[in-house]
């Protein structure tokens, strides 16, 4: 039952203003502060008052009390009946209870996006995961969701990968690699290692970019032995952590798809007047009263960019997916600019409408001392992140990989994460594996009971809910609010904030009240326990984390 929007709509009808009403965590189930935001003048508990007396007036059978604390936030209790009643609808009709937000809307959600030739790192996951939840949230919520894996499969860095492996590479050493993608990654720090005390193989690495981009036989060769050694990686890890693409027969849209799509968008930009030679001859796009700093578009040599190929993957997109459709890049945090002069571009061509196109930001996992670098030499491997995951939980795959993921997807995506590996792979607290424990905690339960008892009937005015039982019961209300709220948001910590919280008041219900052999409450606790069960599993599912049959 959608008691939040009722409430929102009684407080702002009672208040003569759009009100806010939210869960509330210890003063009643949901609370407002609309009297202190009040247009009307005067002492904030009168208006207050005010506000309740109206709200009285119109008598809604579902609230138990209303009070006033503090300076003059007004506090809401759902009588008990109503909150078995929603516990039932949470067993008998489950999907009802989730928001339509995306009915009839389409989302492409672009995400993950390696680089070929390299391993993925630990700083690989945080795209992965946020943005295949993301999409988990999203189709839920009812949209048509396009998961797009944007690959990193053209650029200069080739060129560099060529010299390279012309240099000091072995293909056929290569080809015969268990895990051929870490030789790439060697002969890349390589060629820097070298490129600082001889510069000109950076000249050598553009003439070989461009002459893949012009279609020579020997670069594409190498190019696509790439991409191929790449991909065995790929598909291992994307296995292990539980993730899929839907476009392009499962691998997304690379960069190299749009390689032939480049030219007209390079003409509509001409056409635009804003596409103009800079000082040093390359080409870049001047925005209308210095909004954002000239992004280039083409380099002096008339080699393309990130943002060339950007644009043709969205000018695609508009045309594939239809004029409406929302699109998602999670992306690191660090292209927040980028991707602003990218948007502007988009709606100064008159492509998408403002809010069309979203960043949704990660920050980055790093060290105590500072930032990883593949350049460099100096990441964790995911490969050995999950590795380790398998030690610590005796092997369990699932119980493995909800560590791993539940560690990043509970913070907000935003922050940056400094990489520690207990952290990383706690097993308690505030884990995957507790909320797995938690579930099969439940499950087990359910087992023994085993032939379900009828709804339990409301509670009666000589047998109400115990302070263990209402508590959870409280805490199911929220449920379909959360969703909506990390959906519009983009914020997979929300919901984990919320089954966290489930979680610990579940378990504190389960060591305080007996569920089965208690023949008065046992039917209500078991329904109790089936709708925690089907909560928890299926938040956990929207995040990508499965439930392993015993633990």
């Amino acid at each position: 039952m959608k008691f939040q929007q009722i409430l929102t709509d009684l407080v702002s009808k009672a208040a003569g203003q759009s009100a806010a009403v939210e869960p509330s965590g210890h003063f009643g189930d949901y609370t407002s502060n609309i009297a202190l935001q009040s247009q009307e003048k005067g002492n904030p508990r009168l208006v207050a008052q005010g506000i309740v007396d109206k709200l009285l007036a119109l008598k809604p059978e579902f609230i138990k009390e209303i009070d006033i604390a503090g300076p003059g936030f007004i506090n809401f209790w759902i009588k008990d009946e109503f909150l078995v009643q929603n516990a039932k609808q949470v067993v008998a009709n489950f999907h009802a209870q989730i928001p339509n937000l995306g009915k009839g809307k389409k989302a492409v959600i672009e995400f993950s996006s390696p680089n070929i030739a390299k391993p993925f790192t630990v700083g690989h996951l945080r795209s992965t995961i946020i943005g295949n939840a993301v999409a988990n949230l999203m189709e839920l919520a009812g949209f048509t969701v396009y998961r797009d894996n944007h690959l990193g499969d053209w650029g200069t860095q080739f060129g560099k990968l060529i010299v390279a492996i012309k240099r000091w590479g072995d293909e056929n050493e290569i080809s015969a690699s268990e895990r051929p993608v870490k030789n790439l990654v060697e002969l890349y720090v390589k060629f820097h290692e070298e490129a600082e005390k001889d510069p000109t193989l950076e000249d050598e690495a553009r003439e070989w970019f461009t002459k893949l981009e012009k279609g020579n036989q020997e670069a594409r060769e190498l190019w696509q032995k790439c991409v191929d050694w790449s991909w065995i990686e790929f598909d291992s890890i994307y296995s292990q952590l539980g993730v899929k693409f839907s476009e392009n027969n499962g691998r997304g849209y690379g960069e190299s798809y749009f390689e032939d799509k480049m030219g007209p968008v390079i003409e509509e930009l001409e056409n635009s007047g804003n596409l103009q030679v800079g000082k040093e001859g390359a080409k870049l796009f001047f925005f209308p009263d210095e909004e954002f700093t000239p992004l280039m578009i083409l380099k002096k040599d008339g080699s393309t960019l990130y943002a060339t190929r950007d644009l043709a993957t969205d000018k695609f997109r508009l045309s594939h997916y239809g004029k409406d459709v929302l699109i998602l890049n999670e992306v690191g945090a660090e292209q927040e600019l980028y991707f602003k002069q990218i948007f502007k571009i988009e709606e100064l061509l008159g492509w998408f409408k403002p809010g069309q196109r979203v960043h949704v930001k990660h920050g980055f996992f790093r060290f105590a001392s500072g930032k990883m670098s593949t350049r460099k030499g100096n990441v964790i491997w995911l490969e050995d992140v999950i590795s380790e995951a398998k030690k610590r939980a005796d092997n369990q795959t699932e119980v493995a990989i909800g560590a791993i993921k539940w560690n990043d997807l509970k913070r907000s995506s935003h922050l940056d994460v400094v990489f520690d590996w207990d952290e990383m792979l706690s097993m308690t607290g505030n884990s995957g594996p507790y909320m797995q424990y938690t579930v099969v905690r439940a499950r087990s339960v359910l087992a023994k009971a085993s032939v379900l008892p009828p709804m339990a009937d409301p509670p009666r005015a000589d047998n109400s809910l115990v302070k263990e039982e209402r508590e959870v019961l409280r805490q199911l209300l929220y449920y379909p609010e959360v969703i909506a709220r990390a959906t519009r948001e983009y914020a997979p910590h929300v919901l984990c904030t919320y089954l966290f919280e489930l979680a610990q008041t579940f378990n504190s219900f389960y060591n305080s009240c007996p569920i089965l052999g208690d023949e008065e409450n046992s039917a209500k606790r078991i329904m109790l326990t089936h709708a925690v069960s089907k909560v928890l599993d299926q938040g956990l599912t929207v995040l990508g984390i499965q439930i392993p049959e015993t633990m």
